[in-house]
């Protein structure tokens, strides 16, 4: 069976509205990602850092709630598990500060088996920060050997935006990595000054992987293949918080991804008419979690996709 493999950050994100703290939830971009694919059942397993304490151990018991495996994790001993303070603004949208305290031999993982047409999903500043770096892309190349689709979300925020020229290097391999990008217009105007979505793909990402989506926030989001172009509205809501929508969107696609059984070979040959229902799952994914102070889908709206899947199969 095809299984999903995500590597990254986990962290606490602890939430303040109004200035005060509202809500401490477990987080890190792929780690949101994952945990609502294990809500949907997908077979997942998640490679990341957490240390051994009371705040591990609540991130630990979350994931193995959530379904997501956690037998790839680096438990250290020697530092903390981070944790991040989330800040939203009058539009709910989020500005953060970070604290950690990572051992000096980091990210010292047990491999998992990669098998073709696995997906491996990655991104953020994890996937481009020096001090683990070299591990980061000995797994991505193995899993490129192994025919395995890359998913790379650059999720570039703006706490790094004075970092880009230094970081671009590393930004463009990953770029050549990935067999499908996807990142917001922000992340790009952080890495590139540039804000439109066709002008951002011709100019700097159709080079290194012609399969391409630029989410726009509420204004949806626009599709880059190799069989044309596509543009997407999104569902108007009024948003409780903007933070895990774009990871949720990543669950969306990358559920869409394995639902309509679309392997390495087939994904480089998808007509914009295809592409629509994998990317109206990512439109609806995100949507929900935007109504909601959580940075993932609910067990609830988890729960009606598995029994639509279940019904369809009939």
């Amino acid at each position: 069976m095809r299984k999903i493999i995500g590597i990254g950050e986990t962290i606490l994100d602890i939430i303040f509205k109004e200035g005060k703290p509202s809500q401490a939830v477990p987080g890190g971009s792929t780690f949101n990602s994952l945990i609502s694919l294990g809500r949907l059942g997908m077979p997942t397993t998640f490679i990341s850092e957490i240390g051994q304490d009371t705040v591990g151990d609540m991130i630990l018991d979350f994931m193995r709630t959530n379904n997501v495996g956690t037998e790839n994790l680096d438990i250290f001993t020697d530092g903390k598990t981070p944790i991040s303070l989330a800040f939203l603004d009058s539009r709910n949208e989020a500005r953060y500060m970070f604290y950690n305290q990572f051992p000096q031999d980091r990210l010292n993982f047990v491999w998992p088996r990669i098998d073709k047409d696995d997906i491996i999903v990655f991104g953020s500043y994890f996937a481009l920060n020096p001090a683990i770096r070299e591990k980061v892309c000995e797994l991505i190349e193995y899993a490129k050997t192994r025919k395995a689709i890359i998913y790379y979300d650059p999720n570039f925020r703006d706490a790094h935006a004075h970092e880009a020229v230094k970081l671009m290097p590393s930004v463009l391999e990953n770029l050549e990595y990935a067999d499908l990008v996807k990142g917001s217009v922000d992340d790009f105007n952080n890495l590139f000054h540039q804000n439109d979505p066709r002008k951002i793909y011709l100019d700097h990402i159709k080079f290194y992987c012609p399969n391409f989506i630029c989410t726009l926030g509420s204004k949806g989001a626009s599709l880059f293949c190799p069989n044309g172009e596509k543009q997407f509205a999104a569902t108007p809501v009024e948003p409780i918080s903007t933070i895990g929508a774009g990871d949720s969107f990543n669950a969306g696609i990358l559920f869409g991804l394995l639902k309509h059984d679309i392997t390495l070979d087939k994904l480089y040959a998808l007509t914009t008419e295809e592409w629509e229902p994998i990317i109206q799952y990512g439109m609806e994914f995100a949507s929900a979690v935007c109504c909601s102070m959580d940075n993932y889908i609910s067990t609830e709206l988890a729960t009606s996709y598995a029994t639509k899947n279940i019904t369809n199969s009939l």
